[in-house]
């Protein structure tokens, strides 16, 4: 994953869907936030909220009478432990039905259309409790970057509005985009607030999206990783939602599939050791799969809106791709079937799955059917290239006649489809046998009425083909060859589509200023001006690096190191300025001197030779301008070439010079 590019307060921040710039990204958050929204489905998500609440609750009191009744020797007691016990394991199981019911309310999430369509699957977002920052945020920032914690009140605060902002995000692009600012802003904390080697004592508290079951952890990759499952599970209700009788409404279905199977797939190989049982690697992986099935399902409905109805070869494309539905819809139902998902998956998601393998393996026959039976016996000109075609057709070749024939002879294509359609409506029968098992999926009259109108045609068309005398046995159809001519694409999430600005960017550049450097305590240097200047060469910019100091020099007297990075100048915060604006506030200084703020980092001193070196080489610049110029830039480059001036900073910068000998310094510092 790149990192979301650090600006300074004032650079130029255009581009990216979403601007932020401090304070004017509120209204952006509101726009993407519906926490008051009383819609089917905030109602919904706020009755998951509410169950999950009671099971943390009843998991606390079966964890404290777990405890209890280990600890105990009374018997009495033992026995009251146990029927308490016993009633808010009963109480447990209530609740994850109930919370298994929700989960499964897939009608919800669909379009409001008047059109037919078969359901999709969506995920419920996870669940999240509120986290107060203010204390540990501040207290950090007075303990390990030396300033007062109470004046990044309004940062911290905005941060925490940010979070409580993105538990309830709009189903729509404004919603995704306030998750996925969220989620860049917790690069910017990470980086700022936690440290390799130390913890906040900040808790996560996230409860599992299916089964309601907390979970937490001081880690901020959990926090992370829920946010981006979270984006998943919102890309799936905006898939749900699209009205699939459309071309346009397919095109974002699909969009919105595509992106959920990204999510979760990125979300499966770069965050590991999930604590919640629906961001292990299992549940991810049937999660991927199952959007890349309802990805194909969609392309096989654009196929039909796409493909003349009364075509050949086009009803046999749209055979192959029920075909593929079938198989990836199988391939989901089997990866629901593997032990570490079986019993955490719903009932009425696997049921679902099997019923739609069904329908779809039944569509595959009944399109196939229809093919051989109302388009006619082709034309010479047409013979090649859907004997081509049919050729690819089957898993197996049919028997009977040559392809030649089967496709030129009226009854023969006859007899095939009516195998096709035998096949077709036993397919169907199954599926609905299947979708009668669950009470859930029973209550969905729109599955329902799917399900049957399937059903009916294909009888209505076998009752239309059979004759009376037919005193054959009509053969077993073989199966379709699956192929789709669309693949569907696992999109992984661009988070660089949103543009955020690092809330605490007045921490300073993180290059310098981050959780993992050390710095010791800033020291506050006057210096006055001398003969020579100042006595040392700065380096870079944001913030600008003193990198040499001349001894005997009036920076060296008054105490200033090579490796000090300025913070500040006459009490102005230098951390994000550029090179050229640090030196016009020292020219700009009179007789009376300038006030030096600098920090030095843990670890960045130069070993003693090494600055001599450097020293001697600066003390005597003057020579060297009378020198053999090429020997004296080998001279100065030796000098140099082991210096780890800059080891902190992302890029070189190059700086100004002030009349000074070029060979007496760095190519890119300049002496003052």
């Amino acid at each position: 994953m790149m990192p979301p590019e650090e600006e300074s307060p004032d650079g130029d921040r255009d581009g990216g869907l979403v601007l932020l710039q401090g304070p004017k990204s509120g209204s952006t958050r509101k726009q993407g936030c519906d926490p008051f929204a009383q819609t089917q489905r905030s109602k919904l998500q706020h009755r998951r909220a509410r169950i999950n609440q009671q099971i943390n609750k009843e998991m606390r009191m079966r964890a404290g009478a777990e405890n209890l009744f280990r600890a105990t020797s009374n018997h009495k007691v033992k026995e009251t432990v146990a029927l308490e016990l016993s009633y808010v394991n009963s109480n447990l199981q209530l609740l994850k039905e109930e919370l298994e019911e929700l989960n499964s309310s897939m009608d919800v999430y669909q379009n409001e259309s008047e059109s037919i369509s078969v359901p999709m699957i969506p995920l419920g977002l996870k669940e999240t409790k509120e986290l107060d920052l203010l204390v540990p945020l501040k207290d950090f920032i007075s303990e390990h970057y030396g300033e007062e914690g109470v004046l990044y009140e309004k940062e911290i605060k905005e941060f925490m509005e940010l979070r409580q902002a993105m538990r309830t995000p709009s189903r729509n692009e404004a919603g995704l985009e306030l998750l996925m600012e969220y989620y860049n802003q917790l690069y910017f904390l990470d980086s700022r607030f936690f440290p390799p080697s130390k913890t906040l004592g900040i808790f996560f508290h996230w409860y599992d999206s299916l089964t309601g079951v907390p979970s937490h952890q001081r880690a901020l990759a959990f926090e992370k990783g829920s946010v981006l499952f979270n984006l998943g599970a919102l890309h799936t209700q905006i898939g749900a939602r699209q009205d699939r009788a459309s071309l346009p409404g397919l095109n974002l279905a699909i969009d919105a599939f595509q992106k959920a199977a990204g999510a979760f797939n990125y979300l499966k190989e770069n965050f590991s050791n999930a604590p919640s049982l629906d961001m292990s690697t299992a549940s991810l992986t049937m999660l991927v799969r199952l959007m890349v099935a309802q990805v194909q399902e969609c392309v096989f409905e654009k196929m039909t809106l796409l493909r003349a109805q009364n075509d050949f070869l086009a009803r046999l494309q749209l055979a192959q791709e029920a075909a593929r539905v079938e198989d990836v819809y199988s391939l989901v139902h089997q990866t629901m079937s593997q032990p570490h998902v079986k019993d955490y998956v719903p009932f009425s998601w696997t049921t679902m799955v099997q019923v739609k393998s069904e329908h779809f393996k039944a569509l595959s026959h009944y399109f196939a059917a229809i093919a051989l039976c109302e388009c006619p016996a082709p034309s010479d000109a047409e013979l090649l290239e859907q004997e081509k075609a049919f050729l690819q057709f089957h898993v197996t070749m049919p028997e009977g006649p040559s392809l030649r024939v089967l496709l030129q002879d009226p009854e023969e294509r006859r007899k095939l489809g009516k195998a096709h359609l035998k096949k077709a409506i036993m397919k169907h029968e199954e599926a609905m046998r299947i979708h009668g098992l669950c009470k859930i999926l029973r209550k969905m009259d729109i599955l329902q009425e799917v399900l049957s109108f399937a059903h009916k045609r294909s009888l209505s068309k076998y009752s239309e083909i059979d004759h009376e005398e037919d005193f054959f046995e009509t053969g077993e159809a073989p199966d379709i060859h699956p192929k789709t001519h669309q693949k569907p694409e696992i999109k992984s999430p661009n988070f660089s589509q949103v543009k955020v600005t690092d809330l605490f960017h007045r921490l300073g550049p993180l290059s310098v200023f981050s959780a993992k450097n050390k710095w010791y305590p800033a020291r506050r240097v006057h210096l006055v001006r001398g003969e020579n200047g100042f006595g040392f060469t700065l380096r870079g910019d944001s913030p600008v690096l003193i990198a040499g100091v001349i001894p005997g020099g009036c920076a060296a007297e008054a105490g200033l190191k090579e490796g000090d990075y300025i913070i500040s100048v006459n009490g102005k915060d230098c951390k994000w300025s550029k090179h050229a604006e640090v030196v016009q506030l020292l020219k700009s200084t009179g007789k009376e001197g300038v006030d030096i703020g600098v920090i030095t980092l843990q670890g960045s001193e130069c070993p003693k030779a090494q600055v001599d070196r450097k020293a001697a080489v600066m003390s005597s610049g003057s020579g060297m301008l009378k020198s053999n110029k090429e020997n004296s830039r080998k001279s100065l480059m030796n000098s140099k070439s082991a210096s780890t001036l800059l080891v902190w900073s992302k890029k070189s910068k190059k700086s100004t010079y002030s009349g000074v000998p070029f060979t007496a310094v760095g190519d890119n510092e300049a002496m003052y």
